[in-house]
């Protein structure tokens, strides 16, 4: 059992509890940072939302991420952006418009 602030509101958190909590949730669109729970992925706010019914605005993702790895789960970045589509080096030869 771990103490915490977040947002704010001191919690008393266990891994046993936060893993029950999240059973059958499922989990969010990833965009920022990660935490694996059981055999899942899921956004850490969307984890912080749920074990702390705070408001997902009021807290960041590193207040949980702290939080999370104090518990010994497996937290992960943000994911790098994609790399932009390649643009060919030469493009189609169109008919002419006279024709």
């Amino acid at each position: 059992m771990i103490r915490c602030t977040i947002a704010g509101v001191s919690f008393y958190l266990q891994a046993s509890e936060v893993e029950q909590k999240m059973s059958g949730i499922k989990p969010e669109p990833i965009t920022g940072e990660s935490v694996k729970i059981g055999n899942r992925t899921y956004p850490v706010k969307q984890v912080g939302a749920i074990i702390t019914r705070q408001d997902p605005r009021d807290f960041s993702a590193a207040q949980m991420v702290r939080a999370l790895e104090k518990l010994e789960f497996k937290c992960f970045p943000k994911p790098a952006p994609a790399p932009p589509a390649e643009v060919p080096d030469v493009l189609p030869q169109s008919p002419p418009y006279w024709t």
